[in-house]
């Protein structure tokens, strides 16, 4: 029977497979579990609402201990234990945390997407559990990693589900704005068992209470996320925030203007002779967006190997789909691995196509190649972060690198799939939460210090303003 959610109707899950849930090792003897557990004292509690900072400092370096480099499993007694952060408070569920393998009491394992930093160990052998994703990923994941489809349920993004074996927890998955399948997973439900390593446990589980929270897995912010009716105008418990760019130094122009930028002045050089290659350089999944609106400029197919070809295909974009060929000399657009985007590997690169191209621009996409203009302030408030908005970016602002010349010329671009730092200040100042927890670039006490206090003067900002409003945005798409 299917189960509503409101007026929605949820359908019971079928994995790739078809196949019904098989036997898994995931559900290990949790500490507590269910209903009949009567809450933990408060004092034990990491996440409580009033928490001391001695418990979570002591978490931290619980998680520290974890996630330490020369962790070898036949030297440390086997598996890596999963930080706190990994498995959603009081439910049986984990998110992006395949390296630790079986985790004890966890039922459900999510993944936000198909980057390797975030499936790392999930192989073939899998077999801890079922693994929740969005189609597109799930669709990688089987390419890539041949996981066994039996072990993978793809979810529709925009609909409440239950999740099987979690105590009636709902997820609802939000487009992330990062690459092809990512999303944010929206949990709801009780807290009902305390799940994974941590010694910390939950005062919480087998209360009645109702929790809510969004991990945000890696994502761009965008006003979209905090107009989304799951977000907008509820309180949210948790926050699992993608940090990798919580630095005021951080504040590259919207991901858009950048699109565009590329564009014009490809569409600039195509003009001048056609004997110019673009050259994008791209991870193994996302830049897609770049990739596409460049070809759209110059009228041209795109050309990558045949293995690049393969995952674009598993992403199931009609409009990539049909720009992609297999000639080379057909597409005045390549792909490459990021990598290639040097004056020595480009210029081998070109070199194969001597008789067609005789000149190319490279454009290397990623947020690290942004730099600050000289004199920015690293110690803003957050009022005059929020109402001052990066400039307006165009093919003008795009600079050719130190090592380029007339017929080689290399592009850093400020674009980036993750959130800039102001970015993730409108997103923070913009909805009703409770806590935000770091996920990125929180190795070391020093790091995690530096985003504690802006997490810190964001809360501050927000209680003196006395309501959450959504910061003022130039378009939808961006603020």
């Amino acid at each position: 029977m299917a189960k509503s959610v409101g007026r929605t109707e949820v359908k019971p899950l079928q994995p790739l497979s078809s196949l019904a849930p098989p036997e898994f090792e995931g559900h290990l003897p949790s500490r507590n579990s269910n209903e009949d557990t009567k809450p933990s004292s408060p004092n034990s509690n990491v996440f409580s609402v009033l928490m001391s900072s001695h418990k979570e400092n002591e978490a931290w370096k619980e998680a520290t201990v974890a996630e330490k480099r020369d962790f070898r499993p036949n030297k440390n007694g086997g598996r890596r234990k999963a930080p706190f952060y990994k498995v959603m408070q009081g439910m049986p569920i984990a998110v992006d945390a395949f390296r630790y393998g079986t985790i004890p009491g966890v039922t459900a394992y999510f993944l936000t997407h198909a980057h390797s930093d975030h499936y790392t160990n999930l192989a073939s052998n899998w077999k801890s559990g079922p693994i929740y994703c969005s189609e597109g990923t799930a669709n990688l994941i089987v390419h890539m990693l041949a996981v066994d489809k039996k072990w993978v349920y793809p979810l529709p993004y925009g609909v409440p589900t239950e999740v099987p074996n979690t105590g009636g927890v709902h997820v609802t998955l939000i487009e992330a704005n990062h690459c092809p399948g990512s999303c944010l997973f929206f949990f709801e439900g009780r807290q009902t068992v305390n799940a994974g390593d941590s010694a910390f446990e939950s005062p919480f589980v087998g209360s009645s209470k109702i929790f809510r929270y969004l991990h945000c897995g890696d994502f761009r912010a965008s006003p979209r996320h905090v107009l989304h009716p799951l977000v907008n105008g509820k309180r949210i418990d948790h926050v699992y925030l993608d940090t990798t760019y919580l630095d005021p130094k951080y504040t590259f122009p919207p991901q858009p203007l950048v699109i565009s930028a590329c564009a014009e002045l490809s569409r600039r050089l195509v003009a001048e002779t056609e004997r110019w290659l673009i050259v994008v350089g791209t991870y193994s999944i996302g830049k897609e967006r770049i990739v596409k609106a460049i070809a759209h400029a110059v009228n041209s197919k795109v050309y990558c190997d045949s293995r690049k070809a393969a995952i674009l295909r598993c992403q199931a974009d009609a409009e990539l789909n049909a720009l992609l060929t297999s000639d080379p000399l057909e597409a005045t657009v390549h792909l490459v691995p990021l990598g290639t985007i040097t004056s020595d590997r480009l210029k081998a690169y070109i070199e194969r196509f001597k008789g067609k191209f005789s000149k190319a621009a490279g454009f290397r996409p990623t947020g690290w190649t942004y730099t600050p203009p000289t004199g920015t302030n690293e110690l803003p408030t957050i009022a005059s972060i929020v109402s001052h908005p990066h400039r307006g970016f165009n093919h003008t602002s795009l600079r050719p690198a130190r090592q380029s010349t007339a017929a080689l010329q290399l592009f850093p671009v400020p674009y980036s799939e993750h959130s800039s730092f102001f970015e993730l200040t409108c997103f923070a100042m913009s909805f009703d939460w409770g806590k935000m927890i770091a996920t990125v670039n929180v190795g070391s006490e020093n790091s995690r210090g530096k985003m504690a206090k802006w997490v810190g003067r964001w809360e501050a900002e927000r209680k003196k303003r006395g309501k959450d409003e959504i910061v003022p945005y130039r378009h939808i798409d961006y603020w």
